[in-house]
């Protein structure tokens, strides 16, 4: 399962953003390092569709897409250096999948600033220079342990070298490994290394029901904070971590009324999660039947033998072909025999890239 780690400066937030995720109770005091070991949560994928197939099959069992977050202990200058057990949290990122950076809009004198003051660009600046130091090390490190190799002429360490002083002098100019532009073959040479600025990165920005959110006046540090966004091309949410938190017990209809009331103009953690999902560059198939109804997570591209490992590993060698129908001719259709006789329900071979919202029954 695919993860992304909740990182941050410390009290913006996480902890109490993680317990309206997955409704476990974890520490949310005010006070820096509260978190002091990463807690893991798999979070279900909201998703309409698959509760419209569930109706439609009259299944009995409906499970849906999942994804893991994992709160991240806050981060503080230095944290490369092992500042506030900084050595610690940057090995907790380095093994997730991608990274939601959450960083604090709102001004409360009751809420501690780690850094005094309430700037989010300087935030995601501490941030992203202690991920961008900590990648430095690793790349001078690496370097270090394949000169041998390279003295000797080894045609991969030479390769390896080559790639490898492309991202220091990017990360040496404080810009993500990320940016470096790399072939399939050279992105699989560093693979290895977990290189934090390679990561995919969603930006939450923290909002706060009764504050002063930076985003609902004129603020020049909310307007700097946007900017960068659309300089860098960075996806990034809004939520009121706080709200979603007390709501978390709600049902849908009564959140939607409740944050009306409070007139909070936020995404929803449906949102949120939503877009880490993507973030992650995901999509989902589903299953369905009487017995069961499931949404499958796969990657974008994957063809329908690898899709099918999703379910088990032996459908991609045992593959034969699979019967596929986008879910709403499903639904539209009635039934999956007037479904064959309309044509929608097609029969698929080994080169068939799988599109989000199929419905997919595998012949092995």
């Amino acid at each position: 399962m695919l993860s992304i780690g909740i990182v941050g400066l410390p009290n913006v937030g996480k902890s109490t953003l993680f317990n309206a995720l997955t409704k476990k109770s974890v520490d949310a005091e005010n006070y820096p390092f509260c978190t002091i070991d990463p807690s893991v949560g798999v979070v279900s994928v909201p998703d309409s569709r698959l509760d419209e197939l569930a109706e439609f099959s009259q299944t009995k069992k409906t499970i849906p897409a999942a994804i893991e977050f994992v709160d991240i202990a806050g981060l503080v200058k230095g944290a490369h250096s092992g500042e506030g057990l900084g050595n610690k949290f940057l090995a907790n990122i380095r093994e997730v999948d991608a990274i939601a950076e959450m960083v604090r809009i709102f001004e409360d004198d009751k809420i501690i600033h780690v850094e005094g003051k309430i700037d989010p660009m300087d935030d995601v600046e501490v941030i992203n220079l202690e991920l961008i130091m900590a990648d430095f090390q690793t790349v001078i490190k690496r370097l270090g342990n394949i000169e041998k190799d390279v003295k000797r002429n080894d045609k991969n360490a030479v390769a390896e070298k080559t790639i490898l002083q492309k991202i220091e002098k990017v990360l040496d100019g404080g810009k993500f490994a990320s940016s470096v532009d790399l072939s399939e073959e050279e992105l699989k040479i560093v693979k290895g290394l977990h290189l934090l600025t390679m990561k995919p990165i969603l930006y939450i920005l923290n909002k706060k029901q009764g504050g002063h959110n930076l985003d609902e006046k004129e603020d020049e540090r909310y307007d700097e904070l946007i900017k960068f966004f659309e300089e860098t091309g960075a996806k990034y949410v809004k939520v009121d971590a706080q709200v979603e938190h007390e709501l978390q017990d709600f049902s849908p209809d009564e959140k939607e009324e409740f944050k009306q009331t409070l007139g909070g103009s936020a995404d929803d953690i449906d949102g949120l999660i939503r877009a880490g999902y993507e973030l992650l560059d995901l999509i989902t198939y589903f299953t369905t039947g009487v017995e069961e109804t499931r949404a499958w997570t796969i990657g974008k591209g994957w063809t329908a033998p690898m899709a099918g490992t999703a379910i088990h590993t032996d459908f991609k060698d045992k593959f034969i072909k699979a019967d596929v129908i986008n879910w709403k001719d499903l639904i539209s259709a009635g039934s999956r025999a007037e479904a064959r006789d309309k044509g929608l329900l097609r029969i698929e071979g080994k080169e068939y890239i799988v599109k989000d919202g199929d419905v997919i029954e595998f012949k092995i």
